[in-house]
């Protein structure tokens, strides 16, 4: 499976950007789609997982109800809508597949090469 992330750019706080995962290979009912971002001199961390099938949302607590993610079966493609973004949202956003619920980037097997969001003050 390869993941290509696409759609990061820079943005003003309050701004909006939408991200997307195109996935090449299959993605399986079971599979849990993520996004994961990581600012520089920083650890990755969790944003937000999807279960394929069913579409259960498991949001970070730092983005709820201004990150939406969603998922087009059809296109194999993954998004995140980013409403309201803070200056502390600059980071690299990447998309990953993994197996199980989890917010530890170890438990993700896939990963996409990432997409850089500036947000300036």
């Amino acid at each position: 499976v390869q993941l290509q992330a696409s759609g990061g750019g820079l943005v003003q706080a309050g701004g909006s950007l939408r991200l997307s995962c195109a996935a090449s290979g299959r993605i399986l009912s079971s599979h849990i789609m993520g996004w994961f971002r990581q600012a520089p001199g920083k650890e990755r961390e969790f944003v937000v997982a999807i279960r394929w099938s069913r579409g259960s949302t498991w949001y970070a607590d730092s983005v709820k109800g201004r990150f939406t993610i969603s998922r087009d079966n059809s296109k194999n493609t993954l998004y995140l809508q980013m409403n309201d973004l803070k200056p502390q949202g600059t980071a690299v956003y990447y998309c990953a597949r993994g197996t199980d619920w989890s917010k530890l980037p170890s438990d993700y097997t896939y990963w996409g090469q990432g997409t850089l969001v500036t947000v300036s003050s």
